[in-house]
């Protein structure tokens, strides 16, 4: 089963845009993530992300509810 697109919301509450993916991953940590969470944030391609779409878009087919 993937990965709930709200877990990834809480993981990523108050993050500022645009984010690294390494600057999310820490948000993430910094927020008590799961361990799921956290993998697949860092499973996305390096770069800078605009804003939560960006995530959900390479988080794509690890989502649960795609």
């Amino acid at each position: 089963m993937g990965l709930d697109v709200t877990e990834v919301q809480k993981a990523l509450k108050g993050a500022d845009y645009p984010a690294t993916r390494d600057q999310l991953v820490e948000r993430a940590q910094s927020n008590g993530a799961g361990d799921d969470v956290v993998g697949a944030l860092r499973g996305m391609d390096a770069g800078e992300f605009g804003g939560p779409n960006d995530v959900m878009k390479a988080l794509k087919g690890t989502l649960g509810n795609d």
